[in-house]
């Protein structure tokens, strides 16, 4: 776990620092840089301490509930992960942009 919250933060102050530095140099962003930078850099956090988790649990999970725990391969983690990263996205996303970008 704290390798999957240590590589969170460290993607997550990439994409921060990211929007910061374009922010500087183009409108891209709009007046509110900010949010969309504490969005992403949050975002981050989550799916990639989720994906670790995911990734280093479901096997035990899987053999626990008395399926084979090789059928917890890549592909299947992977998908899960995707998945559930666009979800942790949308919500920190609606959560902190709600009444300035979303309305």
């Amino acid at each position: 776990m704290a390798a999957g919250l240590t590589l969170g933060l460290i993607l997550g102050s990439i994409g921060f620092l990211r929007i910061v530095l374009w922010s500087q140099f183009s409108d891209v962003y709009g007046a509110q840089w900010l949010l969309v930078a504490i969005t992403i850099f949050l975002s981050l956090i989550g799916v990639v301490l989720w994906g670790t988790l995911t990734g280093s649990m479901l096997p035990f999970l899987l053999k626990k509930l008395g399926f084979d725990p090789a059928s917890s391969s890549a592909p299947f983690v992977a998908t899960l992960v995707d998945v559930t990263g666009l979800i942790i996205y949308f919500t920190v996303a609606s959560v902190i942009l709600f009444g300035t970008l979303l309305k």
